[in-house]
């Protein structure tokens, strides 16, 4: 108990500190900085091909263009095209594409959760950071992305697509999460509990994992990181 006490103490510390590189970045020097120590979070983990030295530095400038002004931000459009082009390349079922309304549906619910389990100092780690989305001026999630929330973005709706099918019920609705929260706390009501079942037949279906080992075992393992490269290239595409 006492060696996880310590692990969880290093991941949060961790956090903190990459938590206020991301909000401290005032020269593209700070966005490398914060690129860096984010790539170490990464180390020999499945498939992370974005941690050579070229490719950390194209991050690193995109992520100094988007704290620089909106003008710089991610639009949405290019991680749906990104994304759909993917999802197609991969011959994966049609309900794994996203449109921009399901995507910044998933952003507001993304930076309204981080910001919420920031709160709590033991929910602190890399995934729950919230300095690292594009807010406008009065704190909502802007219209378009900073660099590392892109590529978490893409990493989460991969790995969890269940996301994308609740962002799709709300956007069905009309309702973003931050709406929901706030009017649950001017109504002093606490959020409907998620029931085991729902998560179980959420989590089951996930289109992508299934499509992905298809088409490695078709195209190679090269022709999978050719793709990814090609999707990277357009999601960072060079000044």
């Amino acid at each position: 108990m006492e060696q996880l006490r310590q692990e969880n103490e290093v991941r949060r510390q961790a956090a903190v500190r990459l938590n206020e590189l991301a909000g401290s970045i005032r020269t593209e020097v700070d966005a490398r900085m914060f690129i860096d120590a984010v790539a170490e979070q990464y180390t020999g983990k499945h498939r992370q091909s974005w941690l050579t030295r070229g490719i950390r530095h194209r991050v690193a400038h995109a992520e100094y263009e988007a704290v620089s002004g909106p003008s710089g931000f991610i639009p949405e459009e290019r991680i749906v095209n990104v994304w759909n082009e993917y999802v197609r390349e991969l011959d994966a079922p049609e309900e794994a594409l996203v449109t921009v309304a399901e995507v910044h549906n998933l952003r507001d619910a993304m930076l309204t959760s981080s910001q919420h389990m920031w709160k709590n100092e033991t929910a602190r780690q890399f995934w729950t950071i919230p300095s690292i989305y594009a807010v406008d001026a009065d704190g909502n999630v802007a219209s378009g992305c900073r660099a590392v929330e892109a590529l978490k973005i893409l990493h989460d709706m991969f790995n969890s697509f269940q996301s994308i099918w609740f962002a799709r019920e709300r956007v069905e609705r009309g309702q973003l999460v931050s709406d929901e929260v706030k009017q649950r706390e001017r109504d002093g009501t606490p959020p409907p509990p998620l029931t085991p079942g729902q998560l179980k037949v959420m989590q089951n279906r996930n289109p992508l994992p299934e499509a992905e080992s298809r088409y490695v075992q078709t195209h190679g393992e090269r022709d999978y990181q050719r793709l990814l490269e090609r999707g990277f290239a357009e999601l960072f595409p060079k000044q």
